[in-house]
């Protein structure tokens, strides 16, 4: 019972995290999201199913988990939001190790995005509408 909590605690405030992130450039959103799907499959159906399915990013947590996948949109718009903001952080900062430690991260997560599968809206929306909506 006591994991159960610290679980949905923990998930609950990891899913806080990410959605600050949506406007908080330098706080990562997906992994914080990815933290609470996996903390709510360790602790509660109902909050899992209800993430999976939220209007905004339960598409996106679901096809990633699931297949490993993001829409070809998706990819473009996080690998671009993605090299923005590095190249302004880089500019603010011009410290030399500070832009190879960014241009890394950038080569890193630019690469893990390509190497993700792509599928199509459509499908990602027909396969999550597969799976239970009631606990």
């Amino acid at each position: 019972m006591i994991k159960k909590i610290l679980l949905i605690t923990a998930g609950t405030l990891s899913l806080s995290l990410g959605t600050l992130g949506i406007i908080l450039p330098l706080l990562p959103t997906t992994p914080f999201l990815l933290l609470s799907a996996y903390c709510y499959t360790k602790s509660s159906k109902r909050l899992y199913l209800w993430l999976i399915h939220h209007k905004l990013f339960g598409i996106y947590i679901y096809s990633y988990i699931t297949y490993r996948a993001i829409d070809i949109k998706t990819k473009i718009g996080a690998i671009s939001l993605l090299w923005i903001t590095l190249s302004i952080s880089i500019l603010i900062m011009q410290i030399v190790y500070v832009t190879i430690l960014l241009f890394i991260v950038g080569i890193a997560v630019t690469t893990h995005l390509l190497l993700l599968k792509t599928l199509s809206k459509e499908t990602m929306l027909t396969q999550r509408l597969n799976t239970q909506k009631q606990p």
